[in-house]
């Protein structure tokens, strides 16, 4: 199996003013693959009609080699999940919701269980409703992880915790990837924390997949150049351009994709001097794109 998630030309309409369009993406077998997008983008939509929460108007979704709806409950049996918005049993102590959630996977391993527990400082006997917010998203974390799964599927794990509880259920989902070689489908709109772990990027906006390709190709090829002496209209280029801006007298700064260094000739061949190019940390791309999109461009 190459890939863990397929969808192709997905469409799903759960409210008027909103809908998934055409929706086609893809999640490589073994990725960690961070999947971006402002609030209200439909990251939370497509993984619930991925985990068959949902059911597409049209399209096909395939997860670990099922066909989702159909297939569900056999995908969902080797899937660890952490919902957007914490579920866990208020009345539960620590103890006990882990052996309730023990109860519906043979594959949960105890001793990780245990060793996790401990490596959050969670206690046993704490009650769940007297949880902080960054100890509910580490147990949400432990639960997931002890159940072996072959793919994580984490719904902005993260958000609203502070750095210290980030790093560690960050930290404990790369050792885990790490020892098990799983995939991983991460939604978030804390865009710095992706680049830090993520080998794959899609970018959501509106609905639609505006951009989905490997980190290290989104990393190099999303570029600002500083030129000169641009003429108003251009030929086509031979990179994609996400935006041109003017500044200060005639010089431009210039949003580029797929840049490579011999494409200078092309500037210079249009009577234009290139001052410098500037890498971009992930953030920055990904405003870039967001920003083409929404002009009506092609990101």
């Amino acid at each position: 199996m190459s890939d863990a998630i397929s969808l192709k030309h997905v469409a799903y309409r759960p409210a008027r003013e909103f809908a998934i369009r055409d929706l086609n993406m893809t999640v490589p077998a073994g990725a960690i693959y961070g999947f971006l997008g402002p609030n209200g983008s439909g990251k939370t939509t497509t993984i619930k009609l991925i985990l068959g929460m949902q059911e597409a108007d049209d399209g096909t979704i395939d997860v670990l080699g099922h066909t989702i709806p159909q297939g569900a409950p056999q995908a969902l049996a080797r899937i660890g999940y952490v919902p957007e918005k914490v579920h866990l049993y208020a009345s539960l102590t620590v103890g006990e919701m882990m052996d309730h959630h023990r109860a519906f996977f043979p594959t949960w391993d105890a001793a990780r269980a245990g060793e996790l527990r401990r490596q959050f400082g969670l206690r046993t006997e704490q009650k769940i409703d007297r949880l902080s917010k960054g100890e509910s998203g580490k147990l949400m974390m432990l639960l997931a992880l002890a159940t072996q799964p072959e793919l994580l599927v984490l719904d902005e794990p993260t958000d609203g915790l502070d750095p210290v509880v980030r790093r560690d259920v960050l930290s404990a989902l790369v050792e885990y990837v790490s020892a098990r070689n799983a995939t991983v489908l991460v939604s978030s709109h804390l865009v710095h924390e992706q680049e830090r772990i993520c080998d794959w990027v899609g970018v959501m906006d509106d609905g639609a997949l505006i951009a989905e390709l490997p980190m290290h190709a989104f990393r190099s090829g999303i570029k600002r150049l500083r030129v000169s002496g641009a003429p108003p209209v251009l030929p086509a280029p031979p990179f994609m351009m996400l935006g041109r801006t003017a500044t200060a007298g005639a010089e431009e700064e210039w949003g580029v994709r797929g840049w490579q260094p011999e494409m200078a000739a092309w500037i210079a061949a249009q009577g234009a001097v290139l001052r410098e190019v500037i890498d971009l940390d992930l953030e920055e791309s990904f405003v870039e794109l967001l920003r083409t999109a929404r002009s009506g461009g092609v990101a």
